[in-house]
């Protein structure tokens, strides 16, 4: 039986080692890379079907390099593991395409039903930011989300924050 292909992005490596570790009875950990340009070359070549990142990285955040990888046309869904809270982070993650949002400091439990719940076409945001990331949306609060149109290709490329 083939098992889910997982890639982890993560510029912490004790972190990326633990969640090597987690998702390696249920998943095929495929790879682990430390920044979002290696992010982006290592799911155009490995394929993964998902991908867990982190926002913020060196050289690339993850939610420039969850955009360019839309924009490639790579298929992988995408579970962000952060430690970023602030709902504008989460807004602009979603608005990137990803299939999920889980805090750092959530029970490991959540990151593995935000992968299956991505997997079968939903979206997981940890509890503890989802009622605040709804009303954000239901209040059209559109500042939440940055505005990427006044900021330089070199600052969304390094900036988690749009």
């Amino acid at each position: 039986m083939n098992r889910i292909r997982v890639l982890i992005a993560d510029d912490h490596q004790i972190l990326a080692e633990g969640v090597r570790g987690l998702l390696e009875a249920e998943f095929e950990v495929i790879g682990v890379v430390a920044d979002g340009r290696e992010l982006v070359a290592a799911a155009k070549r490995l394929l993964p079907a998902v991908i867990v990142a982190d926002v913020t990285m060196p050289l690339l955040n993850g939610i420039e390099a969850a955009v360019q990888l839309r924009d490639a046309g790579v298929t992988a869904k995408v579970v962000f593991l952060t430690m970023h809270r602030d709902v504008a982070y989460a807004r602009r993650a979603l608005d990137a395409g990803a299939s999920g949002y889980v805090l750092k400091h959530s029970v490991t439990s959540e990151l593995l039903t935000a992968i299956r719940e991505a997997l079968c076409g939903q979206t997981y945001i940890s509890p503890i930011i989802a009622g605040e990331l709804f009303q954000s949306y239901r209040d059209g609060d559109a500042s939440s989300s940055g505005s990427p149109q006044r900021l330089t290709a070199r600052q969304r490329e390094v900036s988690p924050f749009l």
